[in-house]
């Protein structure tokens, strides 16, 4: 083989070694204010029973993953622009969403609540009928399912958006707002440390997590689909619940 003909091979070589390369390390968009899911600490680290999970997922089936903050409500984009390769962050299943990017088998249910002022006396009914301001995560599922269900069977309120749970939280204790709707997990862990409490369930159907990858990645999805079923018939899977305590599992 000549010099010429044997360095064209090694390059040939090297360059179509570089996607598997490049795939070594897998980017996870998360939502940074989304605990006990996902969320970063005082120390700018990933936390989380997502965040831990996929860890797990990652070290079993040999790939590395880096955990990465971005902004929710275009997050679902990100993954289907190739800016990140996979959603573990409390992604809830919607139509919506399984048009645009393909899901794993689900891990999670969660319900949606209310949660208002520890001292509030207004009752489930007044705060959905009655016009009454009610926070919510813009991008998120619950958010398109309560302006979806506005005005409908007696239904009225107005709508205040936010770019996390936890500046609606800080707004219901401020008084700014009447109520905050969001999933189970984070207003358990919200009324666990603030004067609020879950007022009730807010009338918006059930919703499942999964994780989230680009439809062009069918090998990336059978091999988390093959993690999370590792996982959750391991005893670290229990393990990660009884830290986060993220609610009932299914």
């Amino acid at each position: 083989m000549t010099k010429k003909i044997f360095y064209s091979a090694l390059f040939v070589m090297l360059f179509a070694a570089a996607p598997l390369f490049a795939q070594d390390k897998l980017i996870n968009g998360i939502d940074a204010n989304f605990p006990p899911f996902a969320y970063v600490g005082p120390d700018g680290k990933a936390l989380g029973f997502d965040v831990e999970a996929l860890d797990w997922i990652a070290e079993k089936e040999g790939f590395a993953v880096e955990h990465k903050p971005m902004e929710w409500d275009s997050i679902v984009t990100g993954l289907k622009e190739k800016k990140i390769d996979i959603i573990a962050s409390g992604l809830s299943v919607t139509p919506a969403r399984a048009e645009q990017i393909a899901f794993t088998k689900s891990y999670w249910v969660i319900e949606q609540v209310v949660l208002v002022k520890k001292d509030s006396t207004k009752t489930l009914e007044e705060i959905l009928t009655t016009d009454q301001s009610i926070g919510v995560q813009r991008g998120t599922s619950d958010a398109q399912a309560m302006e979806d269900s506005n005005g409908k069977n007696g239904r009225k309120y107005r709508l205040v958006t936010y770019d996390s749970y936890e500046l609606a939280v800080v707004d219901v204790l401020n008084a700014r707002i009447a109520a905050a709707v969001m999933n189970d997990a984070p207003a358990a862990k919200a009324a666990s440390g603030q004067p609020v409490k879950i007022l009730g369930l807010a009338g918006i159907p059930n919703e499942e997590f999964a994780y989230g990858v680009n439809k062009e990645n069918p090998e990336l999805l059978a091999q988390l689909n093959e993690g999370l079923t590792a996982i959750m018939a391991d005893p670290h899977w229990q393990t990660l619940i009884d830290k986060y305590k993220p609610g009932e599992v299914h």
